[in-house]
């Protein structure tokens, strides 16, 4: 009887230790991805320096896909949805998902801007993201 309780608990432990591990895993961060297609040239885009670094949140770029265009996984490329032309139901082009054509608000500029507001040194030139290497 001893040894089955003890075999039963030592199972137990074992489980329950390795489940929180097993569960805990998070989706693995891309390093580097250029984003294509500008006319300027490609952006290098680093993900741990804007996530760890400058502490950016997954969601800022990575949002709740809407009922009509329902996302496949929680982090998608965001030509996935966003194409060169807006192609129904979606009604933000591809462009235009990082910033408007004067590149005076949208989402990578609006977080340009609040860094330089707070005293940081983000890109502030067009040329200094857009290479035309990474075209």
């Amino acid at each position: 009887m001893k040894t089955v309780l003890r075999t039963f608990l030592a199972t137990a432990v074992v489980g329950l230790v390795a489940l929180p591990l097993v569960s805990a895993q998070a989706p693995k961060e891309p390093g580097t991805v250029i984003l294509k297609g500008a006319p300027l040239g490609g952006v290098k885009f680093e993900h741990a320096k804007h996530t760890k670094d400058y502490g950016a949140k997954c969601e800022t770029c990575h949002h709740p896909s809407k009922p009509e265009k329902p996302a496949k996984a929680q982090q998608q490329k965001c030509s996935d949805c966003h194409t060169k032309t807006a192609a129904a139901p979606m009604k933000t082009k591809y462009q235009a998902a990082f910033h408007d054509p004067m590149a005076k608000k949208g989402t990578c500029v609006d977080c340009h801007t609040q860094a330089a507001a707070a005293g940081k040194k983000p890109p502030a030139k067009c040329a200094e993201c857009h290479k035309k290497e990474n075209a």
